[in-house]
């Protein structure tokens, strides 16, 4: 499928999506949500692809925002609209991926290109890059899953701090914070995404969904994070990766996963 806001590529069993609208700062419109759910749901179905990286083009923005030209004139029924629409088939997409999801953020992550960040698994960060929830400055908040995805990894006393001042951070405050893994020069920001993509596509595949599965459960309301850990660890004994894994291991071998 030729896309128009995206680019996408696959290399060596990693997707890569680079959000292309490079002079409006990559900023996330209608369409270009669109594109990157069609290119998410392509990738998860898809055996030959492993993991996803998503980035920026250019050097300035990773995503500064949405387009907030798109939310003018726009009532209560209508805002509930573009926020559940962007978080079922885009946000909470990447979030409960099967496969591995790496934000490479390598410039401004500001408003929903921050909340695209927060709902992939990894963020890696350029030194350079900035990030921030500036929607009250707008008479909004957050509406991407973001008073969520960051209140998990930064605690209740930085997010409320971040959403209400709207004050950006550094990737070193980030780095501080929890909000990112890494931090990288920007030179080094896809490599160190590859590295770390590559590492985990040596691990059993289904081990990989399966311990996504768990840990998001620990964040989910009414399910019980400890009985989907034993389910989802049940579940493993029954793949043919388990089996090879042991026995790659009683073997002194390096195993040969097939996600199977």
């Amino acid at each position: 499928m030729e896309f128009e806001n995206i680019l996408v590529e696959v290399k060596n069993r990693i997707q890569y999506i680079t959000i292309n609208r490079e002079k409006k700062l990559n900023a996330l419109n209608r369409f270009t949500l669109a594109e990157l759910h069609e290119a998410l749901t392509t990738a998860l179905a898809d055996k030959a692809v492993g993991g996803i990286i998503i980035t920026g083009a250019g050097k300035k923005a990773f995503v500064a925002g949405a387009d907030i030209a798109e939310f003018g004139g726009q009532d209560a029924a209508a805002g509930k609209e573009i926020a559940q629409n962007a978080q079922t088939t885009v946000f909470d997409v990447i979030a409960n991926a099967s496969k591995p999801v790496i934000a490479a953020i390598n410039g401004f992550a500001l408003g929903g290109g921050l909340e695209l960040a927060l709902a992939c698994h990894i963020r890696i960060a350029a030194d350079s890059a900035k990030m921030g929830l500036p929607e009250v400055t707008l008479g909004l908040i957050p509406g991407y899953g973001g008073t969520q995805r960051l209140t998990q990894l930064v605690g209740r006393g930085r997010a409320l701090e971040m959403i209400m001042t709207a004050d950006m951070i550094t990737a070193a405050d980030a780095l501080q914070f929890g909000l990112v893994n890494h931090v990288t020069f920007p030179d080094d920001l896809l490599p160190k995404a590859d590295e770390i993509m590559e590492k985990m596509l040596t691990r059993a595949p289904l081990a990989l969904s399966a311990a996504i599965k768990a840990i998001n459960a620990a964040f989910t309301d009414g399910v019980n994070g400890y009985e989907t850990e034993i389910e989802q660890f049940a579940g493993c004994f029954s793949t043919a990766d388990f089996t090879e894994g042991v026995s790659a291991f009683l073997e002194k071998r390096k195993p040969e996963f097939k996600g199977e």
